[in-house]
């Protein structure tokens, strides 16, 4: 009998009904720790197997830059920042905690708190995101069929999308990982379906004959790639690691865990990139509703299948998403169980994707501005993070973990200044125009000499990458003697005289 990678063993799963899940943000047992690093490849292929990346390529040639260009832009973001994930995966079989609660090593118990609802924040954002995607679609493939795809159809499919959502992320694992089975393989071969139909859409002598853009416009779309793919799910990556043995390899974990959450992208944004570069008019679309404008090119008769796999690609990665912003409402400092936490998230998912599905009039100016601005904190973060792993040489100190007067502190004021400071000059060197609420950042580029909010680096979105190194290097050069001492005191109480901060 072989398990799952959140040591919910197959035969178990299947011979018993799904029951909502009663972890919560504690550890797991050594007795629940099971499975090999090779099981992480299917959550994470399962997670980033969507059509939606065949969008990215028309993202990546809103840059101004050449198919070249982007699909190196491409590679390397899908590349480097699911790589971040791998690393931040290893803290998962070193503490078999959730992601936000083994950054208290770095943060305090309660210092983490920040972090926290930054992250949380991230999560229900791309939850938000997915969920209006799916109902988008599902309205233009209704309305292309003669169904109708006005006000009705989108809320009765946002209804559909939401109810689908939000019960996969109350039950937890059990039920997220039997639908993550059946999604990752109807959406596989569907998609490749699709990509057989519209391959004779594709024109390469139109897409070589793009022109080049200029060094700072590929750096935006790099940052674009990072920001909307690895770095999106950095602050969950341990998460999915948590349930294996401690003594599993940490090359394992870093490596199945890229592996599996590349592979699907970087098929999908060379076919995406193709696609897009032989028609600018399917670029335009796919910034106002990237899965309706795909299907724009299908017969009639492949459709149907298209909304299901769109669909269920998009929830299978929106489930991922709630379950995990419910553990980081938790390590915010909510008293709650987890499925509240995670129904809450639901809830404000709905609401933002209402104002998306039915207000918002440019959705790729904002979702661009959204991953932007949440990317330069989460990059903070993740710098942090890496380098605080970098330097510990033995495992966490699992009750110390909930302890706020442990060896990991309560509110220590060197990491979050490092990450308040990072996250301070990574705003000002990005620009968000195309979101009107977003104009305030940037105000670096000016004093920097990097010519203003409308200069050549004004859309290379440098600051995400800039509060990633600041925050890495600053606690590379100033957490060493911090670290060497928490990991020199004593084992404190066991878990369970510690009382749940």
């Amino acid at each position: 009998m072989t398990a799952h990678p959140h040591g919910v063993p197959d035969g178990a799963s299947a011979g018993r009904p799904p029951r909502v899940e009663t972890h919560g943000l504690d550890v797991i047992e050594d007795a629940e720790r099971k499975g090999t690093p090779r099981t992480l490849f299917w959550p994470w292929f399962g997670a980033n197997v969507s059509v939606l990346g065949l969008g990215y390529g028309a993202f990546a040639f809103g840059f101004g830059i050449s198919f070249r260009q982007a699909l190196a832009a491409g590679a390397l973001g899908i590349v480097v920042s699911f790589l971040l994930c791998g690393f931040v995966a290893v803290a998962g079989k070193r503490g078999s905690a959730p992601t936000m609660v083994l950054s208290r090593a770095a943060y305090g118990v309660r210092g983490n708190r920040l972090p926290a609802v930054v992250s949380w924040m991230l999560t229900v954002g791309w939850e938000t995101v997915l969920t209006a995607l799916a109902t988008m679609a599902t309205a233009t493939v209704f309305g292309a069929l003669g169904w109708g795809g006005g006000t009705g159809t989108k809320a009765a499919a946002l209804m559909v999308v939401a109810a689908l959502t939000v019960v996969g992320g109350v039950m937890g694992f059990d039920l997220i990982m039997r639908l993550q089975t059946w999604i990752t393989l109807v959406t596989g071969v569907l998609t490749l379906v699709y990509v057989v139909l519209v391959a004779d859409r594709i024109h390469w002598s139109t897409v070589d004959a793009l022109p080049a853009g200029s060094a700072q416009r590929f750096i935006g779309a790099l940052v674009f790639m990072m920001t909307g793919f690895g770095l999106g799910w950095v602050n969950a990556a341990a998460d999915y690691s948590r349930y294996l043995p401690r003594d599993s390899s940490s090359r394992g974990v870093i490596g199945w865990t890229t592996f599996g959450a590349c592979l699907a992208p970087l098929v999908l944004l060379v076919f995406g990139l193709l696609l897009a570069g032989s028609a600018p008019e399917l670029s335009r679309a796919i910034a106002a509703d990237p899965i309706g404008a795909l299907a724009t090119l299908l017969p009639a008769w492949f459709l149907v299948p298209f909304a299901v796999v769109a669909v269920l690609g998009l929830v299978g990665g929106a489930v991922l998403d709630i379950y995990s912003s419910g553990l980081a409402l938790l390590s915010a400092g909510l008293r709650a169980p987890r499925y509240l936490a995670a129904l809450l998230d639901g809830i404000l998912m709905i609401a933002g994707s209402v104002y998306i599905v039915f207000f918002a009039d440019d959705f790729l100016g904002q979702f661009m501005g959204f991953l932007t601005t949440l990317g330069v904190p989460i990059a903070a973060w993740a710098g942090v993070m890496l380098a605080d792993l970098a330097l510990r040489r033995r495992d966490y100190d699992e009750a110390d973990l909930y302890r706020p007067h442990g060896r990991y502190g309560d509110v220590p004021l060197l990491p979050l200044c490092v990450t308040l400071a990072a996250t301070g000059v990574g705003w000002g060197l990005v620009t968000n125009t195309a979101a009107h609420w977003l104009t305030w950042q940037g105000y670096l580029l000016a004093p920097l000499g990097l010519g203003g909010r409308t200069g050549p680096w004004a859309y290379a979105n440098l600051g995400v990458l800039g509060a990633l190194a600041l925050a890495f290097l600053g606690t590379l050069s100033t957490g060493r003697a911090r670290i060497r001492h928490q990991e020199a005191r004593a084992p404190g109480p066991a878990r369970e005289d510690v009382p749940h901060p």
